[in-house]
């Protein structure tokens, strides 16, 4: 049993990272629209994250420090300050996101103004990071946050078309009628959402916190690969569920509730209340990961105690910085602006600013001085510029696909 709850800490980024509202919204959406085309797009993100949050945890494990941390040691003020600002802005912004995303849940289940929840939910994701521990937050919210697995077993009653499927995965580009700028858009969104900034810093943030050293090398590479496809596989499901159900109507997925409704389709009102669990789990996980991630950042850089293993007497700057980052994005909220919207935003700017974020774990991951023989190898230093190259096109590519389709509304 210590064994399986070794593994949480993965299982709560990966189901915050693949299955928060960004993707709960993102796969369904191009599940409705493309079916199976654009399944790779999953894939390699979840193969990206896994290159990466290794990189990040073997580095937390290996030097007992946080990623950003040693960034800033490594390259600079200068450089470690560009990263953090655009990291803590996308940050703030799915923070926002994942906190409108929790009222959403609750306007389902209610049928009350989402409006009425969000000085609820921002409160309660407050008091958790406040409050409880570190340990007890990542198993609670990584064990309910499981409950999503009941899109995979949607997907298997709703019986799709599986060699329809299959020829749509092993053929990309967009179906007939589409534009490639669309289908651009969203694969774009698609895999940033796979590799928001946010993951790597909780990840390496959250194995300082369970105090890793080098003899948890294992435990952190067993949460880089269970947790992480695991995210991947229930993102997948999820957009198989909208391509069986939405695709051969030609209906359009622009809400959080349709993302629930082949789950209701296939299994009922029990179905819908187990997806209900799951929504709330991922969104409010991702609200605590995100919340965390925005203290962790700024008080790493200017060298300030953090964590939720000190009292929050002793890290109150970071304990401010967190109740500042909340209390800002329940500002934009009662704007009325839609949380959907937010996340297609942060989902855009993610993409934009993954370079400023990768680059410098691969390069610290190659230093010696931190991680001697620990230190990246050929085939992972391979992989890790293959995939700077795929974040570099997406980040270049973001912005002219969003002007030219409207937010992929062309």
């Amino acid at each position: 049993m210590k064994k399986v709850l070794a593994v949480t800490l993965g299982i709560l980024t990966a189901i915050g990272g693949f299955v928060d509202i960004g993707d709960l919204v993102a796969n369904a959406q191009s599940g409705a629209r493309f079916g199976m085309r654009q399944a790779w797009v999953v894939v390699i993100g979840v193969v990206g994250i896994c290159v990466f949050a290794e990189m990040s945890g073997r580095v937390a494990a290996v030097s007992q420090r946080p990623v950003f941390d040693l960034v800033r040691e490594r390259l600079g003020p200068r450089t470690a300050m560009a990263n953090l600002i655009g990291s803590y802005l996308v940050t703030l912004l799915t923070l926002t996101a994942e906190v409108g995303g929790v009222a959403l849940t609750i306007q389902l289940v209610t049928g009350l103004p989402h409006l009425l929840w969000v000085p609820l939910a921002a409160i309660a994701v407050w008091l958790v990071l406040w409050r409880v521990k570190f340990q007890l937050m990542e198993q609670v919210f990584g064990a309910l946050g499981l409950a999503l697995v009941v899109f995979v077993v949607a997907l298997v009653a709703l019986d799709p078309p599986w060699g329809g499927f299959a020829h749509q995965v092993t053929h990309i580009g967009p179906p007939q009628g589409e534009n490639w700028a669309t289908w651009g858009y969203l694969a774009v969104s698609l895999f940033a959402s796979a590799l928001t900034p946010y993951e790597v810093f909780f990840f390496s943030s959250g194995g300082v916190e369970e105090k890793w050293t080098a003899r948890d090398l294992m435990t952190e590479r067993s949460n880089t690969l269970v947790g992480f496809p695991l995210g991947g596989v229930l993102g997948l499901a999820i957009m198989g569920c909208a391509a069986t159900v939405f695709e051969p109507a030609g209906i359009q997925v622009n809400q959080l509730s349709q993302t629930a409704l082949p789950v209701a389709v296939a299994l009922g009102k029990f179905g819908l209340a187990v997806v209900m669990l799951g929504f709330f789990a991922a969104t409010f996980g991702a609200a605590l990961e995100t919340g965390l991630s925005t203290g962790y950042t700024i008080a790493q850089y200017f060298g300030w105690q953090w964590g939720k293993m000190v009292r929050p007497r002793e890290a109150a700057r970071f304990h401010t910085v967190i109740l500042v980052s909340i209390l800002l994005g329940t500002a934009v909220l009662l704007t009325t602006v839609d949380p959907v919207q937010i996340t297609e935003l942060s989902l855009l700017f993610s993409a934009v600013v993954l370079p400023l974020t990768y680059l410098p774990i691969l390069v610290v991951a190659n230093d010696r001085d931190y991680l001697g023989e620990n230190a990246n190898g050929r085939v992972q230093n391979f992989l890790g510029v293959a995939f700077l190259v795929i974040i570099l096109v997406a980040a270049i590519a973001a912005v002219p696909l969003m002007i030219v389709t409207g937010m992929g509304q062309s």
